[in-house]
């Protein structure tokens, strides 16, 4: 099951991921991603805001106010 959903190509792109925060790179990305009001970040925010997944668990939150 496992290398069905870790395939050799995620695998890859987690090595270079790793590289990126290693190098310095990621937090210069994120740096400027700041620095010009986070496009990328509030895009895939709104985005992904609308899955499923997230309305399924924002109305589940609100049963549990003692989560608050």
């Amino acid at each position: 099951m496992g290398k069905r959903i870790i395939t050799e190509e995620t695998r890859k792109e987690m090595k270079k991921v790793l590289t990126e925060i290693q190098n310095g790179g990621f937090a210069k990305d994120w740096l400027i991603e700041n620095q010009v009001g986070r496009p990328y970040f509030r895009a895939m925010r709104n985005k992904e805001a609308n899955f499923l997944v997230e309305k399924v668990g924002k109305e589940l939150r609100s049963m549990m106010p003692w989560i608050e």
